[in-house]
């Protein structure tokens, strides 16, 4: 009997499976949202003074700059980083300006290549290996970086990225006209309201529910998030590497087109990239056909933030969209300034080849650029500029 009954018992898993995981995928982009919506509400409870002095050291571009990148480098998603950059930026009390939010968006794009540089010391064993492994890492790296060096000083300069952004935000609020108050925002309320009530019962101070709220937001938004990209991950990574796999060395839009959309499915850019490197490792792809692809999920991962921005409301729900739409934009000119001219693309491939070569034959300068350059440096250069501030 229980033979015959193991078939229909298969046939009734595969047939709830897949709503099952729609309705998980529903639930866990719920609570990311909650998670975006309560971080702003957080800090806005913290007090305008106290949210003066801690964001003071994002006023210097370079320090938000390495804020970006060692925060992102230490949760190793930019998406958590980004998504908690639209909150901040979003709050009733704009605790953290655009302007001031920018050089983080930047150092985010920067942190987040060292997810696949990690996965590529795996491959330290055998020395060709490694260098292929490590060239396909470290291009992901070269361009944002090139990217950063070329924009940063041009925003610094004329605003660019914040004014660009800001025209669009400007047109689509014009042209919205009336208010329209969405069930999913009432919804996502909804869904911060007992973290509120649970901050006022433990804490009878603002300040002490604020950090409280956000300390359950920001976690919320870290676990929603990997939780987000594990399920995704197991619905859709054999569709990803056949995709992946069927337009390596294909034509160059098409291969930024393919590594957007995978990074859309999964939701994380750091998946897309860490995918190449066992392939660069098995002689399957070289640092020339990965790098369009490495483009196509740096744009990819712009989505989550302008999901992110759709939890916000309030005063400054605008700045939440305008600060998510700098981040698109930011990877748009870096991929049109950089991709194009054969030259200039070259640029990131030549460098990762050339340090991919030279950490192959003295590999302890691998793990000395990967934990130094995005976790020792900045650490200390954040550590320094506390101490000269006081």
């Amino acid at each position: 009997m229980s033979k015959l009954l193991h078939p229909a018992s298969q046939v009734l898993n595969g047939r709830f499976r897949t709503p099952i995981r729609l309705l998980l995928l529903l639930f866990l982009l719920f609570v990311f949202l909650v998670g975006v919506k309560g971080m702003g509400d957080g800090f806005k409870l913290l007090g305008k003074d106290v949210l003066e002095k801690f964001f003071t050291a994002t006023e210097n571009p370079f320090m938000g700059l390495i804020i970006g990148i060692l925060a992102t480098s230490l949760v190793q998603s930019s998406s958590v980083t980004t998504s908690m950059i639209v909150g901040l930026v979003a709050s009733p009390e704009n605790p953290l300006p655009i302007a001031n939010a920018v050089p983080m968006i930047m150092g985010a794009n920067i942190g987040t290549t060292v997810t696949n540089m990690i996965v590529s010391l795996a491959h330290m064993g055998r020395r060709e290996e490694f260098r292929r492994a490590f060239a396909v890492a470290t291009v992901h790296d070269f361009f944002n970086i090139m990217a950063v060096a070329i924009l940063l000083p041009l925003e610094m300069a004329t605003g660019y990225l914040q004014r660009t952004s800001g025209l669009f935000v400007s047109a689509v609020s014009g042209l919205t006209g009336a208010q329209y108050e969405s069930p999913i925002k009432g919804a996502i309320a909804e869904g911060v309201h007992p973290i509120k009530e649970l901050a006022a019962v433990l804490f009878s101070s603002q300040q002490g529910q604020g950090i409280l709220l956000a300390l359950i937001s920001g976690g919320l938004i870290f676990i929603a998030l990997f939780a987000l990209v594990r399920v995704m991950r197991s619905v859709m990574m054999t569709r990803v590497e056949t995709y992946i796999n069927r337009f390596v060395g294909g034509p160059a839009l098409l291969a930024i087109a393919v590594g957007a959309v995978v990074t859309v499915m999964v939701q994380s850019s750091s998946i897309t990239t860490s995918l190449l490197v066992p392939l660069a490792g098995a002689g399957l792809l070289t640092a020339q056909q990965a790098f369009p692809l490495t483009i196509g999920a740096n744009l990819g991962t712009t989505v989550t933030a302008l999901l992110a921005s759709l939890a916000v409301s309030g005063v400054n729900a605008e700045a939440g969209i305008h600060i998510a739409l700098v981040h698109l934009l930011f990877n748009l000119t870096g991929a049109g300034i950089i991709f194009p001219i054969r030259r200039i693309r070259q640029i990131p491939v030549a460098g990762a080849e050339w340090l991919a070569g030279f950490t192959a034959r003295s590999r302890r300068w691998a793990l000395l650029y990967v934990f130094g350059v995005f976790y020792g440096i900045p650490a200390l250069l954040v550590f320094l500029y506390s101490l000269l501030r006081r």
